[in-house]
């Protein structure tokens, strides 16, 4: 068991100093991105106004998504990555340099957002290409549930850090360690990552963009398992992204809330995803990936929204998010395995970069209906109550309780919705040709 323990090593080796280094990248990206959060959020008081973080990052990230393709196709990765990434840096930087001579505005985050938005189009893409390129095919699941791993431990550690530095020591402490977690990362990926190079595809040479971008389309077009798939997910990230609209507004205001609630609640989700994380990557294949993907999101949807929607404690809280998050992981690792082997590494860039628009561009959609509605809907409708009503009984009253009503309706909507790709014979046909 250790020699084959030290045989996989060996193979990941690659591999896992990335997955380790962009990993510790990604906890400072996390705990700057919550304080920001909670920043915006105080000077306001709107869940619009921080909704709108996220919408500035996702916008131009879903827009030009589909026409990055091409370009990670037939570039260097590494220096895509590199490049991203060092842009991404500075706008951390102009932040705490804002910051700290009290010149920070909420329309310089909306704006640096925006921009960090446009890196992600380039890094992402060729980050899972890379994975792709650093890992033989039997490890698919592994990477996949090591991945969901990190992430899992981002979750936790990323809100209780964030808020006990934001508490005890400021907004500038807490840029400065996500600057220190950046120029890990970037040295290991410079100095200790060797990319294996790949012949592009022959269909590719001379192609323009629109035909590079045609060329994604038409791969998920004739893939019609993996094209719904993709749109089932679009489907639930809405529902989602209303949802992670909804929470900082809801526990930040509602009667028992607070930074530090919040905090434990999103520490509780961490912890559910790294359970389901450590599940996936000792759990092997499953004989049917995509009834494993269509159970695990059915089993989310019909748990924490409703627990959120009606609990009054932090305990309880915690609990729903448990059910909510722990069997993520899973579905993500399934789903992930499900992609890379089934499309071509030639075609990954184009068909990831398409994929990232068609699966993401519902994201902020959802955030801006989700502070739109708390702000303008829901916390008023609450306010306006009588006394006694069934509405307070249920939902309680004060701020908050808008956020609470809506968690409830989006339960309802996001179990509905998991119902009619089950019928979805495309989806199936998927287990026929893996």
């Amino acid at each position: 068991m250790y020699h084959h323990f030290r045989e996989n090593v060996k193979e990941l080796r690659t591999f896992l100093i990335l997955w380790g280094t962009q990993s510790f990248s990604s906890l400072g990206s996390s705990m700057t991105s919550l304080a920001l959060v909670i920043w915006a959020y105080e000077q306001k008081g709107s869940a619009l106004t921080t909704a709108l973080l996220t919408i500035c990052s996702y916008a131009p990230y879903v827009i030009f998504s589909i026409f990055a393709g091409s370009f990670i196709d037939r570039r260097n990765k590494k220096l895509i990555m590199l490049a991203s990434d060092s842009l991404a840096a500075v706008c951390t930087v102009l932040v705490l340099i804002l910051f700290s001579t009290g010149r920070l505005k909420i329309w310089h985050l909306y704006f640096l957002n925006t921009v960090n938005g446009l890196m992600n189009t380039l890094q992402q893409p060729a980050a899972d290409v890379t994975v792709s390129l650093l890992t033989p095919n039997k490890y698919y699941q592994k990477v996949s549930g090591l991945r969901s791993l990190s992430n899992s431990f981002v979750t936790v550690l990323a809100p209780v850090l964030s808020t006990a530095l934001l508490s005890f020591a400021g907004l500038r402490l807490v840029i400065l360690f996500d600057l220190i977690t950046f120029f890990t990362a970037f040295v290991s990926l410079l100095c200790f990552i060797k990319i294996p190079k790949i012949e592009p595809d022959k269909a590719q040479e001379g192609e323009s963009l629109l035909e590079s971008v045609n060329g994604g389309l038409s791969y998920l077009k004739k893939e019609r398992g993996i094209l719904d798939l993709i749109l089932f997910l679009a489907v639930i990230n809405f529902t989602a992204s209303i949802f992670n609209a909804a929470l900082p507004p809801m526990m930040l205001s509602r009667s028992g809330g607070g930074k530090m609630e919040l905090g434990m609640v999103n520490t509780a989700a961490g912890l559910a995803t790294l359970a389901g994380s450590i599940l996936v990557t000792l759990l092997p294949a499953p004989k049917s990936r995509v009834r494993v993907i269509l159970n695990c999101l059915l089993f989310s949807m019909s748990t924490e929204n409703f627990i959120l929607a009606l609990g009054r404690t932090t305990p309880v809280w915690c609990f729903g998010s448990v059910l909510g998050w722990i069997l993520i992981p899973v579905m993500g690792a399934n789903m992930d395995a499900l992609l890379r082997t089934k499309i071509p590494v030639t075609m990954q860039g184009r068909v990831y970069s398409a994929r990232n628009t068609l699966q993401f561009f519902t994201i902020p959609l959802g955030y801006l209906c989700g502070g739109i509605l708390i702000d303008q809907v829901f916390e008023p409708l609450m306010a306006h109550q009588a006394p006694g009503s069934f509405l307070l009984q249920v939902f309680g009253s004060g701020k908050g309780s808008g956020a609470a009503l809506l968690f409830f309706l989006i339960g309802i909507t996001g179990a509905l919705s998991c119902l009619p790709f089950r019928l979805d014979r495309h989806l199936w046909e998927l287990e026929e040709t893996n």
